[in-house]
């Protein structure tokens, strides 16, 4: 099957709203690309504009790469590849051609966590970071909530995968991330069981995993079609969930902002990094 001629980008740029590691200095940042479309229809998404709503410009392979490139001239320390698995056939011919034009760079594969072994296979030695979601514990509760089947099954063959090779976090003397498995759960309201669950399900992948836990959810788009989602993550769930990813004795973190208080590009900006 041949491969269409065109990506489609929503927003790149230098962007600051991931976890340190993977931000650098305040003048430095993520090298973020935020692709259109996306496997999994979640009803909380924060995205969903380009998720759900096919918000986003087309774009030629080879300007992929120049966008990659200009933004390591930007001093950016990653590529932070956001929703690339619609995409992944022209994301790795991108890589490929970017790499072969001075593209140094660790390159970020950013997604659900939804992902086909073969596609992460395919991956192999160009992508230096996985940064996969590992939403729900309970394929009922992914059902409900983004519309998918053997979620917990698929995400955890995608992990185990993505853990053979790159292996647990590594940073620089810098703190900046330049290799390895960053796991993130989005905490939802009402749903601590999942979370739990969650954990206990990467404690027996592998105890040297990093976990990044966010308590950014916002009832937005059609959370609010479920009054179980219809308000803020409280202080005490996250709290519960941090202090049980402790007793569980794995290496992570939880987000220090209020939940409301996250940094979503301006989706109509096309490279803010230029202006």
């Amino acid at each position: 099957m041949n491969m269409p001629a065109k990506i489609k980008i929503a927003w790149y740029g230098k962007h600051f709203g991931e976890e340190p590691p993977l931000v650098g200095r305040k003048d430095q940042g993520a090298g973020t690309i935020f692709f259109t479309g996306c496997n999994l229809r979640c009803v909380f998404c924060q995205n969903y504009q380009i998720s759900q709503r096919n918000l986003g410009k087309d774009y030629a392979i080879e300007e992929l790469v120049t966008i990659m490139l200009d933004l390591q001239k930007a001093e950016a320390v990653n590529i932070d590849l956001v929703s690339p698995t619609v995409w992944w056939q022209q994301i790795k011919e991108a890589i490929i051609l970017a790499k072969n034009n001075g593209l140094v760079i660790p390159i970020v594969w950013n997604s659900n966590g939804y992902e086909r072994l073969e596609i992460i296979k395919a991956m192999n030695g160009l992508v230096d970071i996985y940064l996969p979601d590992f939403k729900y514990s309970d394929d009922d509760v992914a059902l409900k909530y983004s519309g998918i089947r053997n979620y917990v099954e698929t995400a955890e063959r995608a992990l185990r995968e993505m853990w053979r090779q790159v292996g647990p976090l590594q940073v620089d003397e810098r703190g900046i991330a330049r290799c390895g498995l960053l796991v993130r759960h989005l905490i939802l309201p009402n749903n601590l069981e999942n979370s739990f669950g969650v954990i206990d399900r990467l404690a027996d992948l592998n105890e040297n995993i990093t976990v990044s836990l966010m308590k950014q959810f916002a009832p937005i788009f059609r959370a609010t079609d479920f009054s179980e989602l219809s308000r803020f993550v409280s202080r005490d769930e996250s709290e519960q969930i941090f202090n049980y990813l402790s007793a569980m004795e794995l290496n992570g973190w939880v987000q220090e902002d209020d939940c409301g208080e996250i940094f979503i590009p301006d989706f109509k900006k096309q490279h803010p990094f230029n202006n």
